[in-house]
């Protein structure tokens, strides 16, 4: 039996590189880019006490992903963004892949997944990521890419974006014990 289905976040959330996120509170003007692989690290190891809890994979709502589905994207998150700033980093202005979270979600069966092994993945990729924005430095920040809608970012701009995702979905599953304090 196929577990029910998610509504497709169809929002366009780069207005957060803008102003504070009135949900979660992160501020992506206070993100230093220097220090964006020290915070994905500091996140992932957050989603890891999420990831213990006995309601981990217990979905709020039938139509709300469990605290292990949206560990699951954030992994997939983490590997999206590493492949992002690659290509940015390799080559003048490339236009990212599409990629569709929602799909990705059903092919993967985020609902079966078992939240060890979504912690240790998690962690894996983040420490990927993050190790390549240790890697910038000087002029890198402003090497750009577009997204699939043509949205243009900076590696700068990119790894702020990336950050309030997985801060965003770490204030998502706030309910769970030890995770009240999404922010940055």
């Amino acid at each position: 039996m196929s577990s029910p289905s998610i509504e497709p976040d169809t929002k366009d959330w780069t207005w957060v590189l803008d102003r504070p996120c009135p949900d979660c509170g992160y501020d992506a003007s206070t993100v230093e880019p220097a220090r964006l692989g020290t915070l994905v690290r500091d996140n992932a190891e957050r989603w890891q006490q999420v990831l213990a809890s006995p309601d981990a994979t217990s979905r709020p709502q039938p139509t709300v992903w469990s605290p292990t589905e949206y560990a699951a994207h954030v992994r997939d998150v983490h590997r999206v963004f590493a492949g992002r700033i690659t290509l940015m980093l390799g080559e003048d202005g490339p236009r990212f892949p599409n990629w569709d979270q929602d799909e990705t979600a059903v092919a993967e069966r985020y609902d079966l997944l078992l939240p060890d092994r979504v912690g240790a993945e998690l962690l894996e990729e983040a420490e990927r990521v993050a190790s390549s924005y240790d890697g910038v430095t000087g002029d890198a920040w402003e090497r750009h890419g577009l997204r699939s809608d043509g949205s243009r970012f900076t590696v700068a701009s990119l790894g702020r974006y990336h950050l309030h995702d997985v801060v965003h979905h770490l204030w998502d599953v706030r309910w769970v014990h030890g995770a009240e304090r999404g922010g940055a």
